[in-house]
């Protein structure tokens, strides 16, 4: 029986009443509600646009095509990710070439990007990794110096911050998700941002099947999809955003109280966060000791109704992708090492002491009997 949630909403009245409205309106897509959520995020985030869509995937997509990466051009990306970051770029058939990772932050490793860099590559997807913000100095510094697009995958990072400057706000462009695990949840969803007026006229057109702004119904200027935030997502987006602040605040104090728990074992550590940047926590990751069989305890976790996962599977390894790389992957020892000892938590923003209490007890009652 399972005795806590791996992650949970928080939804409340609010939430409620604003999706019965848009259902009792009858106005159910392309409609008002859309809009004035990419009004809100694009002002939370600090850019002139914002274009919401269906997931995030559908974000990096678009992004994807928007900086016009197609085949033959590689795109530097972590393989420790989520696989969106990586299939967006498959999607239009451009190269995935796989960085390997900071040891402290699991974000993409400054030095081993440069070491990447070649005359085929177009762009960096870079991925602010559990809301932790990428290094985003060095990013830039390696993006101007090769000329390269820079794309940043801050889906798990929405209300983080780096030396004072909102995530969303660095590179061509960047996009968040509202799965309900994140920060805030709209259901399904995702947004772009960005500063730059091509983008998100592209992004307008390719999400609504590649009609233009003035075009009739039955009538398309491009290739597109059908990528478009329904009306009830974009309510629930707009309330959720109105709490966000008080979210993070929750989560910083469950991550707070986990940390302050299990720093002093010395055979696990709890993240890592830079003195310069604000993290949004988005999952709680802990990274065993080598030589601890991870996998052990993620199933002696389960047999005490504790759920508990894997964050993440590394995605050179995922059999799908040899197809897509023609077998000229590097070796990533930091990726490797890290993606076998890293185990995420139940988290969420109303997770009470007791209950991770529970989890830590466990943790230690396996640890003693290995």
């Amino acid at each position: 029986m399972r005795l806590l949630d791996m992650s949970a909403p928080e939804l409340d009245k609010d939430d409620i009443q604003a999706v019965l409205d848009v259902l009792k309106s009858g106005w159910l897509a392309l409609g008002p509600k859309a809009k004035e959520f990419e009004e809100v995020m694009a002002e939370y985030v600090g850019v002139k646009y914002a274009v919401a869509v269906s997931s995030g995937t559908a974000a990096l997509h678009i992004l994807v095509r928007a900086l016009d990466i197609g085949p033959g051009d590689e795109v530097l990306v972590p393989s420790f990710t989520f696989v969106s970051s990586v299939n967006a770029i498959i999607y239009e058939r451009a190269k995935p070439v796989f960085v390997d990772i900071e040891p402290e932050t699991y974000n993409l490793a400054p030095e081993d990007l440069e070491e990447k860099v070649t005359s085929r590559t177009k762009a960096i997807m870079a991925v602010d990794v559990f809301g932790h913000p990428a290094e985003w100095d060095e990013i830039l510094r390696i993006a101007d110096k090769y000329k390269l697009k820079v794309i940043d995958d801050s889906c798990e990072a929405l209300g983080a911050e780096y030396k004072g400057k909102k995530i969303g706000q660095f590179g061509n462009a960047a996009c968040f998700a509202f799965y309900p695990n994140k920060q805030i949840t709209t259901g399904e969803g995702g947004i772009i941002v960005t500063n730059d007026e091509k983008i998100d006229k592209l992004a307008r057109s390719m999400r609504n099947q590649g009609r233009g702004e003035m075009g009739a119904w039955l009538e398309h200027e491009i290739l597109g999809y059908n990528y478009r935030m329904d009306e009830m997502s974009a309510a629930l987006g707009v309330s959720q955003l109105k709490k966000l602040e008080v979210f993070l605040q929750k989560r910083k104090k469950v991550a707070r109280m986990y940390t302050e728990k299990i720093k002093a074992l010395g055979w696990i550590r709890p993240p890592m966060v830079k003195p310069y940047v604000r993290m949004s926590w988005f999952v709680y990751v802990v990274t065993l000791e080598k030589g601890l069989d991870r996998d052990y305890f993620i199933k002696e976790l389960e047999k005490r109704g504790i759920p508990a996962r894997g964050y993440f599977s590394p995605i050179h390894a995922q059999p799908y992708i040899k197809k897509y790389v023609d077998g000229d992957i590097s070796e990533l020892p930091v990726t490797e090492d890290i993606a076998r000892r890293t185990l995420a938590l139940p988290f969420h923003n109303n997770l009470k002491e007791e209950e991770i209490d529970m989890v830590v007890e466990a943790l230690k009652d396996i640890y003693r009997h290995i």
